[in-house]
């Protein structure tokens, strides 16, 4: 893969978790300062590689599964990178808002598991995706009206898909127990539901009930990979930081 290439799969990425609609080449064009033509014969290739797809005739492209996994590696080797620096974790924009305000809003609860609820009840906020976290042995979810009001979710055979992942995530966190400080699973990879076209973003935490404790989200696999990633990775560090605070 070209870096020309490379740049317009992640604005295609971009452009529709924004616009919720395939993206075509004239506007990518206009983006990238170039013809309409240049850009269709690079989007040519990109669906050839597997990276994107046409839903319908005459449509814009939309990202498959493999093309969010290209993209959201790169964004997991910079999270990485700044893995010790909650500050560069913070979303772009608003970002000392919206630290404070997660921050502000886990350091007014006394006890842990109002702090991890708190916590959950803001990424639901602020991402408009379903948030859930590891509460000892339970697992405490909570924005379902959110998460069913985006347009993927009009079928109820996805729905369904969307039920039968969470009727099983609780004892595939505890059998799986994902290492990684942020992880993400896309679509097809999700352990179950693999139809639901749902990204499961989580993030592990120590907390007074486990070492592996775990909060995250649970939303279309069109959203805002980077914002969202550096919203659960910072309300993870931030928990530890509140519930081991000297």
């Amino acid at each position: 893969m070209t870096d020309r290439q490379r740049e317009i799969l992640f604005a295609i990425i971009e452009e529709y978790a924004e616009l919720a609609t395939p993206v075509g080449s004239v506007t990518l064009a206009k983006l990238f300062d170039c013809s309409s033509a240049t850009i269709r014969a690079e989007m040519g290739k990109l669906e050839q590689m597997g990276y994107i797809m046409q839903p319908h005739t005459s449509a814009g492209r939309i990202p498959t599964d493999a093309g969010y996994r290209l993209y959201v590696n790169a964004l997991q080797e910079d999270l990485d990178q700044s893995i010790d620096k909650p500050k560069a974790l913070e979303p772009e924009n608003k970002s000392d808002r919206t630290a404070k305000a997660l921050a502000t809003r886990i350091q007014a609860q006394t006890r842990a598991d109002y702090a991890i609820r708190t916590a959950v009840d803001s990424l639901v906020e602020l991402t408009g995706n379903l948030g859930l976290a590891t509460i000892g042995d339970q697992l405490y979810i909570s924005g379902f009206g959110g998460l069913f009001a985006q347009p993927e979710f009009i079928q109820n055979a996805q729905v369904q898909a969307v039920g039968k992942l969470l009727d099983n995530i609780k004892p595939w966190l505890q059998e799986v127990q994902p290492n990684e400080a942020i992880n993400v699973y896309i679509g097809s990879e999700n352990p179950v539901g693999k139809a639901s076209n749902v990204s499961l973003i989580i993030s592990r935490f120590r907390s007074p009930y486990s070492d592996r404790s775990y909060i995250g989200v649970l939303g279309p696999t069109r959203q805002s990979y980077k914002r969202v990633m550096s919203l659960v990775r910072h309300a993870g560090l931030m928990l530890e930081e509140v519930l081991y605070e000297e």
